[in-house]
């Protein structure tokens, strides 16, 4: 999906497949060597592209629910979403959480159901499940005539076009047609009898159920328009891109613990959402992700780091095509750079060349499954420090060291994240380790007002206490019923599932 927005964009003259064999180029967004195996996204990348006189940034991130952490954090840097549905598989799991994300957020969302050139559910199946499962208002700007090998294109209901694919060509634009009336016999010599047919009472069934599509409800996050396609034969990204840069919103306001600060707001600002350690293997390189939201971000001027109380100035901050990258001079409000980190750096740091202050709802959440980590040699015990620090310091998952025999925990949201990391520990850091079994329900982030109380909570459960890399005190928890009792004991110790609190 993301390689055909940059066709469209102009950014790639060719797209590749998610899947990659000899013949066919892997996408431009999976670039790491265990994307290019799995065939799936397992971080979040960056890229910009030109449409139409516009600069759209686009944030791709995992799908895998293994992912969602990234995912999550991911969210907190965009201002509107693409959400693409399988019309064979409908609404996932972990779609329904990332939905909840965008809702606290008023997030607006565009629909696009992919793979229609497969055997999938029923289009009006489709838009019920969506409306009911993720509770959304759907507004369908355009319409399938035909599925799987019956599919031949689809109608486009605001613009009163009919788009006609050839199925072969993987690189072609489609063919368009203006319809200026459903009833005209031009549809038939198209599409023949029985396909018309169904596209005249489908249309019609549309109009007396969905209501007409209103940008403000749009904006404010309460209607969502949907497209249908085929993203690997571009069917439907362009009517999917037309629409997304009339309707959706210019970089928003943002909330600070000392209140809003709007994209025209003179003094620069932005926040880091995500860390990626080792972009270029050779190179050894940790980049930041800063999203601007106001000001201009100009190269090699200082700026004020609010946590570590520090002035940094960046010599090469960076514009991206995924691995891809250019030096840039100055960037704006809504755009995504990348700046070399010698370790400065935590998500959620803010940027500014004024006041101090901090973006709010940037949270680590609480894991859900973990592992001890042994190291399995000795002489790379340096390598695998620093390879723990550094890829847990992405915000994929979660290192803590128990305070009874300083043994170290990784906890992830997804079980894949611990075979990443295995496998990246050993490709960039050359340190090999395993991951074994231990028995925990939770790690809940602990606080209370009471000073010596926490002391003598801490003393009284020492056995389950451990430390996070920021030093904050950690309860890990080998069972509900364990985390009860100690709630019911200490009823004035606080127990948290983020770390934002």
């Amino acid at each position: 999906m993301t390689e055909k927005l940059l066709l469209f964009g102009g950014a790639i003259q060719t797209a590749g497949a998610v899947k990659s064999n000899k013949i066919k180029k892997s996408t431009t967004s999976d670039f790491m060597e265990i994307e290019k195996q799995r065939g799936i996204s397992v971080s979040t990348s960056v890229m910009a592209f030109d449409y139409r006189n516009y600069k759209v940034n686009i944030l791709d991130t995992p799908g895998h629910e293994d992912f969602a952490e990234d995912t999550y954090r991911t969210l907190t840097a965009v201002d509107s979403v693409i959400m693409v549905i399988d019309c064979v598989k409908g609404v996932e799991p972990q779609t329904r959480k990332l939905l909840e994300v965008c809702r606290m957020r008023n997030t607006p969302v565009i629909v696009f159901i992919n793979k229609m050139d497969r055997e999938g559910q029923n289009p009006f199946d489709l838009l019920d499940e969506i409306e009911k499962e993720l509770k959304i208002k759907v507004c369908p700007l355009t319409w399938p005539i035909g599925i799987g090998k019956s599919f031949k294109g689809v109608y486009n209901l605001y613009e009163r076009t009919l788009n006609l694919f050839q199925g072969e060509s993987k690189t072609k634009v489609e063919e368009t047609i203006e319809i200026s009336d459903l009833n005209s016999g031009e549809i038939e010599k198209r599409i023949g009898n029985d396909f018309s047919e169904q596209l005249r009472n489908d249309v019609e069934l549309l109009s007396g159920v969905y209501d007409r599509l209103d940008k403000e409800s749009y904006l404010a996050g309460k209607i969502s328009p949907v497209f249908f396609g085929s993203a690997v034969n571009n069917f439907g990204i362009k009517e999917l891109l037309d629409c997304f840069v009339e309707v959706a919103p210019s970089p928003k306001e943002r909330e600070t613990d000392a209140g809003t600060i709007k994209p025209n707001d003179p003094k620069f600002s932005g926040f880091i959402f995500k860390i990626h350690a080792n972009l270029d293997p050779k190179h050894r390189d940790r980049i930041a992700f800063l999203r601007i939201c106001s000001g201009v971000f100009e190269r090699n001027k200082y700026y004020h780091l609010v946590r570590g109380k520090k002035e940094l100035r960046f010599s090469n901050p960076t514009a991206f095509m995924a691995q891809q990258k250019s030096v840039i001079d100055e960037a704006y409000p809504g755009d995504v750079i990348g700046l070399y980190d010698a370790g400065n750096f935590k998500i959620g740091d803010t940027l500014t060349e004024g006041p101090d202050f901090n973006f709010k709802g940037i949270p680590s959440f609480s894991p859900e499954l973990f592992r001890y980590v042994t190291n399995l040699d000795p002489m790379k015990t340096k390598q695998l420090q620093k390879g723990l620090e550094q890829l847990t310091d992405e915000g994929v998952a979660q290192l803590f060291t128990r305070k009874v025999d300083g043994r170290k925990v990784i906890g992830t949201v997804g079980a894949l994240q611990f075979e990443v990391i295995q496998h990246r520990l050993k490709a960039e850091y050359n340190a090999t380790a395993s991951f074994d079994q231990i028995n925990l329900y939770k790690a809940l982030w602990i606080s209370c007002p009471d000073k010596k109380k926490l002391e003598s909570f801490m003393q009284d459960r020492s056995a389950h206490i451990g430390y996070d890399k920021e030093e904050r005190p950690v309860f890990l928890a080998e069972s509900a019923w364990l985390l009860q009792m100690a709630q019911e004991k200490f009823p004035d110790v606080q127990f948290h599932a983020k770390s934002e609190f």
